[in-house]
């Protein structure tokens, strides 16, 4: 009777409630969960994103205004935009070779790429400042070459871009990699023998698999691009209406007590990151969208 009993299959609907009870909390403990989700992010993002624009817009429309085309703002937002103009198209080139490079290809040295690539995200931003001011600086490796050709890197535009390239490059690769090595290599070998050449295989195979992960890397990147501070501020040398960009240009004049116009670049600026983030959140639907489509076909 026991080993019947034993043997016996559970009653009916008891399994689905037990695979439900391992699989799901308690409805006070999601609300609690949520609950701390919501406060953390309110706490921490809402109130200080609402203080921007409050604070930008607190004295008026006509001072935020001015505070935004005054002179050395207007030229802190063009060097910010030149320095991600600049940058995100350069570390679009690299990111797709490295990408490519390291999914499709097997060679010596494949490690110590990957590692390069994740260098930035290791490396302190003002040390990968520092490291540009010791070679192309006054006193660095290449400071008495540059100076004899009359060419200036440090406290100049170069350097900000040289320095922006430096801590934005790993994000285009590192959104390509991954899923260039999931999808193997199969369908640009069945290119290859169908007579496709190397720049048809990548136009037509690769760039159409990996299109919305390329673009969101480029929205990373370009985010990071104009927020940066710490290596843009070692090779800048704060000459303001030269070389300094948005991140700086709202140092300064805080310390110097003009909060209005301190708070109304960072709302540019908050602003800026905004819309990347709509962006960002545009590209994830239509990823999810085209693996919903792909799993249904």
């Amino acid at each position: 009777m026991t080993a019947v009993l034993l043997a016996s299959p559970p009653a009916e609907g008891t399994a689905p409630r037990r695979l439900r009870a391992a699989t799901s909390e308690a409805p006070w403990v999601r609300y609690t969960l949520i609950s701390l989700a919501l406060g953390f992010m309110t706490l921490f993002l809402f109130i200080p994103l609402a203080t921007v624009f409050f604070e930008a817009f607190k004295k008026g429309w006509d001072v935020y205004l001015a505070a935004i085309t005054e002179p050395d703002a207007v030229s802190a937002i063009k060097l910010t935009l030149l320095a991600a103009v600049i940058s995100v198209p350069l570390n679009l080139v690299f990111g797709v070779a490295a990408a490519w490079a390291i999914a499709k290809f097997e060679f010596h040295g494949k490690n110590l790429l990957l590692t390069l690539i994740d260098l930035p995200f290791s490396v302190s931003p003002v040390i990968a400042g520092l490291i540009y001011v010791l070679v192309f600086g006054l006193q660095g490796w290449f400071g008495s070459w540059l100076l004899d050709h009359d060419l200036k890197i440090i406290f100049a535009v170069p350097g900000i871009v040289l320095a922006t390239v430096f801590v934005t490059f790993p994000f285009v690769a590192r959104e390509l990699i991954p899923l260039m090595q999931a999808q193997g290599v199969e369908q640009e070998e069945a290119a290859r023998v169908l007579g496709a050449s190397g720049w048809q295989m990548f136009r037509r195979v690769t760039l159409p698999n990996v299109k919305w992960a390329l673009l969101y890397g480029v929205i990373l990147c370009n985010a990071r691009a104009m927020g940066e501070f710490g290596a843009v501020s070692v090779v800048s040398g704060h000459i303001r209406g030269e070389t300094n960009t948005m991140p700086l240009h709202i140092e300064i004049v805080y310390n110097e007590y003009q909060f209005a116009a301190a708070f109304a670049v960072a709302s540019l600026l908050a602003l800026l990151a905004l819309v990347t983030l709509v962006l960002k959140y545009v590209v994830e639907q239509r990823v999810k969208h085209q693996l919903r489509t792909k799993e249904e076909g």
